[in-house]
């Protein structure tokens, strides 16, 4: 009977010692995890407001230091990145954000196509020399969660 009580009362110190350290880590705060973002801007239409969501986001999450942000354009939006057309504010924007960390991808078959170059683009752009598509691609399989406003 002596070993029973004493088996019980190990069982039950092992059990409360488990509790009590589950409830301990419960309230801990988990370190914060990083977001990885994608935008996929192709409309020409929506180049501001994707500027916008960009900047609006970084700000929402506390700054750049708290997520990592790519924006991959292809198609017409491509036009209002190029150094000699696009609008003061939007080149003051994107000048930002890049110096931030943003991540610039141009689609290399829209630059083949509007015969320009990374030259032609604001700076910060690199090229999606496999297309724009397939960077995109590529960015969900690293963990990058794909928005397209």
């Amino acid at each position: 009977m002596h070993r029973r009580s004493v088996l019980w009362g190990a069982i039950s110190t092992i059990g409360a010692i488990f509790t009590a350290s589950r409830a301990s880590a419960a309230t801990e705060a988990p370190p914060p995890n990083r977001l990885k973002v994608v935008y996929h801007l192709n409309e020409l239409d929506k180049v501001n407001f994707v500027i916008g969501n960009i900047q609006n986001h970084l700000d929402g999450v506390g700054g750049p230091d708290h997520v990592t942000i790519a924006l991959v354009v292809h198609g017409q939006a491509l036009k209002a990145f190029q150094s000699a057309a696009a609008n003061p504010d939007l080149s003051r924007q994107v000048g930002q954000s890049a110096k931030d960390g943003l991540e610039l991808a141009a689609c290399a078959n829209t630059m083949r196509a509007q015969n320009i170059t990374l030259k032609d683009l604001l700076p910060g752009f690199v090229s999606a020399d496999k297309g724009g598509v397939v960077r995109l691609a590529e960015l969900q399989s690293q963990g990058y969660l794909y928005l397209r406003p």
